[in-house]
């Protein structure tokens, strides 16, 4: 019996560095292979062979194997770490499924445009992959914050991938932000944490106890804990937590495949999943609650600070006429979602903030597919242009009216799923605020939202408008099966919530 568990356990370390290595072969893939057709083609098996791979760990995770695996110690009780928990799955499910669907929408999105630089977007595509698998999978803040930052600079490419002024001045924006953020804010906290803790390791109910005679009981007041907190949530530039949001927009520029790879599958997700982390294995929930009920700014001001995001958040999309900054700004109100569930600190509000990772990441990816979809076929990108397209796109409306309903947070789109747990949350914990702020910014996101669908289906086209039918097949095979992915999440959603539930209440 001894024998098998060692069996299973090494077995369960290889197949964690095979999720690592997997992307890497998409690199070699991108920069080695000329022939485009061989090179697209590998690029989606090598997506398909990480999902693969990564559906191997449900069975391991039901069963409660959660094994570490440790590469080299850097510092004392500081190593590169990996390890398979719940959130982590869920995570590295989102991020694997969609990569491949990804590369198959890049392939009609580039082509369709004749962009430039397709073996450089790709190679930057799959590294951008292997450092979300690295976080997904990490087994301490260390490990989390290299694997962090490598994002970072592996999405920089990406985000200037046209070469204008215009990108350049957009990917300094969005270097200068998320790496700012991270020297002034998260390292420091990483380092703070060490110093008091002795430790960076995701421990289930947290590593910083305040009140039990933990090694921080005598170090920090409930102010300095706040203050701690706050050099994570706003160190965490990721989360686009106003004021630093702004490179978020900016990365507008960037081809859309690029913008589906920050909003839905790589860089905002790594944001909200790593502020998760941070308040459930890092502070612990139990913690965090005890010291809000001792003073407001220990903690209780995240929701506030969450919630002033999504409402301004929600009010600037309804200014925009640029269809791709329309989105843009709902994602930003969208990750605060994430914050406000999490800060709830309800069991239930807990399961909504790692479920939306699910819920934003398949809603919020077909409506950049749509918009991409809508540029390629007919180079619109206003929504004020919009007028009609429905008739003329159908299957590209028909998806974005999916997409756009599950961001409203309407049945039977999944996006309704979050929003449920997390009033449930809210009313449980009597934290009104956060319902008010939850009922405001669904009228704020219907508001954006159902107009363009209007506008799209029932508004007659203008005058003039140059003749144009659906984008390439390849860009409608993508964006059909993230809709299709949306509806049919509302109806099984069983597995998922399973694993954004389990690190709230065991």
């Amino acid at each position: 019996m001894n024998q098998a568990n060692e069996t299973l356990l090494f077995s369960t370390e290889f197949m964690i560095i095979l999720t690592l290595l997997i992307p890497l072969m998409g690199i070699i893939i991108a920069g080695f292979v000329k022939n485009p057709k061989i090179r697209d083609i590998s690029t989606i098996l090598t997506g398909a062979t990480l999902f693969l791979c990564v559906t191997t760990f449900i069975p391991l995770i039901r069963q409660g194997i959660s094994p570490k695996l440790e590469i080299v110690e850097i510092f004392p009780n500081i190593s590169l770490m990996f390890q398979l928990e719940w959130l982590g799955l869920l995570f590295a499910l989102v991020a694997s499924f969609l990569w491949p669907i990804t590369t198959i929408y890049a392939n009609g999105y580039m082509n369709g445009n004749k962009e430039k630089n397709q073996p450089r977007f790709y190679l930057f595509f799959a590294l951008s992959i292997f450092a979300v698998m690295g976080i997904a999978f990490s087994g301490n803040m260390f490990t989390l914050f290299c694997f962090y930052e490598l994002l970072t600079l592996a999405t920089f490419p990406l985000v200037t991938h046209s070469g204008t002024e215009e990108a350049k001045r957009s990917g300094r924006i969005y270097l200068g932000i998320l790496i700012g953020t991270s020297i002034f804010f998260l390292l420091p906290a990483i380092v703070w944490t060490y110093h008091l803790a002795g430790t960076l390791d995701f421990v289930k109910g947290g590593i910083i106890d305040f009140h039990h005679g933990g090694v921080l009981n005598n170090r920090l007041t409930v102010f300095t804990a706040g203050a701690l907190l706050f050099l994570y949530m706003y160190g965490i530039g990721k989360a686009a937590l106003m004021p630093f949001h702004r490179w978020l927009p900016a990365a507008m520029v960037a081809p859309t495949p690029v913008s589906a790879l920050l909003h839905a599958v790589a860089v905002v997700k790594a944001g909200v999943f790593t502020v998760v982390k941070v308040i459930i294995y890092i502070f612990g929930t139990r913690n965090l609650t005890e010291l809000i009920n001792e003073s407001w700014a220990s903690g209780a001001w995240l929701t506030y600070a969450a919630g002033f995001t999504i409402i301004a958040a929600s009010v600037v999309a309804l200014r925009q006429d640029n269809l791709k900054k329309r989105l843009a700004y709902s994602t930003i109100s969208q990750l605060s979602y994430v914050i406000l569930a999490v800060s709830i600190l309800a069991p239930k509000a807990v399961l909504a903030a790692g479920f939306h990772i699910l819920a934003h990441a398949v809603g919020k990816i077909t409506l950049f597919f749509a918009a991409g979809a809508i540029y390629t076929a007919s180079k619109k990108k206003y929504v004020s242009e919009l007028d009609g397209i429905g008739r003329r796109m159908p299957i590209t409306m028909i998806c974005f009216t999916i997409g756009a309903l599950s961001m409203i947070g309407l049945p039977p789109a999944v996006g309704f799923l979050t929003k449920y747990y997390m009033l449930l949350g809210a009313f449980e914990y009597g934290n009104f605020f956060a319902i008010g702020v939850i009922i405001l910014s669904t009228l704020l996101n219907a508001a954006y939202f159902l107009p363009i669908i209007f506008n799209a289906w029932f508004k007659p086209e203008k005058a003039g408008v140059k003749s144009h039918g659906e984008a390439p097949k390849a860009i409608l095979f993508a964006i059909s099966i993230t809709g299709f992915l949306t509806i049919a999440l509302f109806f099984a959603p069983d597995l998922f919530l399973w694993l954004a539930e389990e690190p709230s209440v065991r």
